[in-house]
């Protein structure tokens, strides 16, 4: 008879698992020697859980299909639900292996005692503990079939006595996702139709929720003449061949995005959870399509909701439209995102003289030299809205990060899980310094398990969009302040290919080399620390409290950090 662990090990070889993240404990011995003897399944040792559960839902992301990840007893697994609330949020499949102390210890506050099944539960589809081995290999093929089918978290709580126990039962399934059509009824679809048909200005608001739909959302564009704003989570399926694209909007957005949505009378979401009330337009019409009919008027008030995928959902629709003669709207919001475009890329130039490079400038480059089917996952933050307004997708790009959970330190650990899934891709991480530096032994994570990485990290010595988000809100910055070493040394202690910039001049030859090194390559690059990413649509309040930001400064002797604001973005103004 097999072990748990063993059978455990055999159904995730026999469903197509050949990754397990995470790092070795006792309580988890009987499940890393199942993997040793298996010999189908790598063990991917990081050098942090939370980079493990990262790296997982990065390899889902980018594969589709089902990660695994593992932690040890308490800390160990605890450390795992950072990463592992990010994983669900984003909607990939994730097994998260937690392992328990022993047996009869629980419930004595015995030695790293915690209890998994109860921490994890708000940030998985499916949590389940496992008391004795008849509940095996049943308990784990629920785990995996929720995971897989709601695209979510599912914990398996396992002690390590568990673990090593002779199996009850026998079996090996393979679990693999299936694949539907949902599509609404009859009478859904014709409202919706007669609701389009009668809109004067139509916008489409379209998110990841339309992967693998591309041609459908760009036919409903043509025929309503609509413009496409695009989440940001949407940008890599809808942004590449699309004539009627016109940006994104919130608080990332183009200011072309706001004005497509602002002025539309009827909005049609499609597979979206943008989750910015206020970036909705007030009196519109709203229509809602999306897969999970619990999605249906969460962010926004809406006028018709539809289950149903978008893909087949659009295909339905569309025979059902009338061709708009009026493409007023239309024009006049590409005609915007034409001019909005521009004045985007006028920023992203080298800087004058020694002044610190503009992070726009080296995003662009970024986007210019690397692979055309390049990953890219920027950190949380400023690198996220560099991203979002620089880096150009053309259908075989893709762009992954925090976007739903928020989290900071995601970029080099989500590049670990996107490099071990596709070996021979180019995969760029776009990182912040306070990111990187919050999980900075992912560094050695990279040269051990020989992952060629490319790492640009955004070094502006701060907190950057923390300062932003004070500045906005009318507070003197405070406490955001970063004490960096050179990161190209740094890495090359490690053994990692690294260059450090500090002039625009340099900046091209050195993001060549870096992206085209043979092996992980770190670039180190010192931006405009006061460079402001202004938003689409600056709020009263918002100008208010950079009012208030600026008189605080002056009075708190910090008036010198206002003219350094001024120079550095005196470009954006005139």
């Amino acid at each position: 008879m097999s072990t748990i662990a063993e059978q455990i090990v055999s159904t995730l070889s026999a469903s197509g698992v050949r990754r397990v993240y995470g790092i070795p404990g006792d309580s988890l011995n009987g499940f890393t020697d199942a993997l040793r003897k298996n010999g189908d399944i790598d063990w991917i040792h990081v050098r942090h859980e939370e980079a493990a559960a990262f790296a997982a839902a990065a390899d889902a992301a980018v594969t589709g299909e089902l990660a695994v990840v593992a932690g040890s007893c308490g800390p160990g697994n605890l450390h795992l639900i950072n990463g592992l609330f990010d994983a669900n949020r984003s909607r990939v499949p994730v097994l998260a292996i937690a392992a328990q102390i022993p047996t009869a210890e629980i419930g004595t506050n015995y030695f790293q005692e915690t209890h998994p099944q109860e921490l994890f539960r708000e940030c998985s589809v499916y949590t389940e503990y496992v008391a004795q081995p008849s509940q095996m290999p049943h308990v784990l093929e629920i785990a995996m079939r929720t995971a897989v089918e709601k695209q979510g978290v599912a914990v398996l709580v396992i002690p390590g006595d568990v673990a090593l126990a002779e199996s009850v039962v026998e079996r090996t399934v393979e679990i693999r996702p299936t694949r539907s059509r949902v599509i609404p009824d009859e009478d859904a679809i014709r409202r919706a139709a007669d609701l389009l048909n009668a809109g004067e200005r139509v916008t489409i608001l379209a998110g990841a929720g339309c992967a693998g739909a591309h041609d459908e959302v760009v036919a409903l564009a043509e025929t309503l003449g609509a413009p496409v704003v695009h989440a940001l989570r949407g940008k890599e399926f809808l942004e590449y061949d699309n004539p009627y694209d016109v940006g994104m909007t919130g608080l990332l957005g183009f200011a072309s995005g706001y004005r497509a949505m602002e002025r539309a009378d009827t909005l049609l979401m499609l597979g979206t959870d943008f989750p910015y009330r206020q970036f909705f337009p007030k009196h519109a019409t709203t229509i809602q399509v999306d897969v999970r009919g619990e999605q249906l008027g969460r962010r926004h008030p809406i006028e018709l909701g539809l289950v149903g995928t978008v893909k087949d959902t659009a295909s339905a629709l569309l025979p059902l439209l009338d061709r708009s003669g009026d493409r007023r709207h239309l024009d006049d919001s590409l005609d915007h995102y034409r001019r909005t475009r521009t004045k985007l890329d006028e920023l992203a130039t080298p800087s004058r003289s020694k002044a610190p490079i503009h992070p726009q400038y080296l995003a662009r480059l970024v986007d210019q030299t690397a692979s055309d089917d390049a990953v890219f996952i920027p950190d949380v933050g400023s690198p996220v809205v560099w991203a979002a307004r620089y880096l150009t997708m053309n259908g075989r790009r893709r762009l992954i990060g925090s976007f739903a959970h928020g989290s900071m330190a995601n970029a080099l650990s989500q590049a670990v899980g996107a490099q071990v899934a596709h070996p021979g891709r180019q995969i760029v991480a776009l990182a912040g310094d306070g990111g990187l530096t919050m999980l900075l032994g992912e560094l050695v994570t990279l040269i051990q398990n020989r992952l060629p990485v490319k790492l640009v990290v955004f070094n502006n010595s701060s907190l950057n969009f923390v300062e932003l988000e004070m500045k906005a809100a009318g507070f003197v910055t405070y406490g955001t302040d970063l004490v960096n070493p050179n990161f190209a040394d740094v890495a090359n202690a490690m053994g990692i290919y690294a260059r450090r910039v500090e002039h625009s001049a340099d900046l091209p030859d050195a993001v060549a080399d870096v992206l085209a090194h043979d092996g992980p390559a770190l670039l180190d690059v010192v931006t405009e620390r006061q460079e402001l990413s202004i938003p689409p649509n600056i709020t009263a309040e918002q100008l208010k409290g950079f009012t208030l930001y600026a008189l605080r400064s002056v009075m708190s002797g910090r008036g010198d950090e206002l003219i350094d604001l001024s120079k550095a973005n005196l470009r954006q103004l005139f």
